[in-house]
């Protein structure tokens, strides 16, 4: 007969660390990282400009970026356009604690 201790057991059921606050702004950049933390509500880009104090342009390009990889999702309300956090875009915001 052979035994030997498998291996990682001992921290199994230990708590897990709590997520890097900072961790999100390194993956997307702070400014991404900002808009997804704030689109837990529709909101239009001037809105979103307003609320961040950048230029909606500045704010359209980043909302580009995180419409094309899914993590915000866009609907047309009137003469404006909704952005919102995709269900992707949650599960990446809530990992790290809302500043």
């Amino acid at each position: 007969m052979l035994a030997y201790p498998s291996r990682a057991v001992a921290t199994l059921w230990a708590p897990t660390s709590p997520p890097d606050a900072t961790a999100l702004a390194s993956l997307l950049g702070a400014p991404r990282a900002t808009l997804l933390r704030i689109l837990q509500e529709p909101l239009a880009t001037t809105e979103i400009a307003r609320r961040i104090g950048v230029t909606p342009s500045a704010v359209s390009q980043h909302l580009r970026v995180l419409y094309a990889t899914g993590l915000v999702t866009r609907a047309r309300q009137g003469r404006q356009v909704l952005y919102r956090r995709s269900s992707l875009g949650d599960q990446l915001a809530h990992r790290v604690p809302v500043a």
